[in-house]
């Protein structure tokens, strides 16, 4: 079967859905962003795009703080509401009885119940159309304890991560393989 053409438009799916925290931790916000990914390995560098009118725009504008925090099946219903209400209208940690955690470096609070908040600082914004794109330093990785292995590294097959695509909310599966696993040498021989 061949592919047909489309007009064009943002169809690199899936990608993450994450609430990304902003404001400090008496005036807070929580908004849902799929517009989010890696920039840069080094210096770590991520990115959001946010849309002028949505609450949280002004206040990472301001602030120049926010952090990234990963969603993953717990977190499916509160992720989705806290893309579709306003944070103008509701206190979205109140109502979906989520906890403010302190970060350490900046003063937006992370979402505890988060398996991997990542605390960022704006470095500069790129008015992209529709939605105005933050990139972002990343100042510190915290995941939660019970998702580190024996080794230290972050086992993401015990987060239930989920990821959206084209309107829908999926979970991330299997581990399929590892990076280099293609060309790496058969210890056996």
């Amino acid at each position: 079967m061949s592919k047909i053409m489309w007009k064009p438009g943002s169809f690199v799916y899936p990608i993450p859905a994450v609430m990304v925290s902003c404001g400090d931790m008496e005036n807070s916000n929580i908004i849902t962003v799929a517009w989010t990914g890696i920039v840069c390995s080094d210096p770590a560098t991520v990115y959001i795009s946010i849309r002028p009118e949505r609450h949280s725009y002004e206040m990472i504008k301001e602030t120049g703080e926010f952090v990234i925090n990963l969603t993953n099946e717990d977190l499916i219903y509160a992720t989705d509401w806290c893309g579709v209400k306003s944070g103008r209208d509701v206190d979205k940690f109140k109502e979906m009885k989520l906890t403010k955690e302190k970060c350490n470096f900046v003063k937006c609070p992370g979402i505890k119940e988060s398996p991997v908040s990542v605390e960022c600082r704006v470095k500069e914004i790129k008015e992209i159309g529709v939605h105005h794109m933050f990139i972002a330093e990343v100042l510190s990785v915290n995941p939660k304890e019970e998702y580190i292995d024996e080794k230290g590294a972050f086992d993401i097959s015990k987060c239930d991560l989920i990821a959206y695509a084209n309107g829908r909310y999926f979970s991330l599966g299997k581990q399929l393989g590892t990076f280099g696993y293609s060309v790496k040498k058969d210890k056996q021989k």
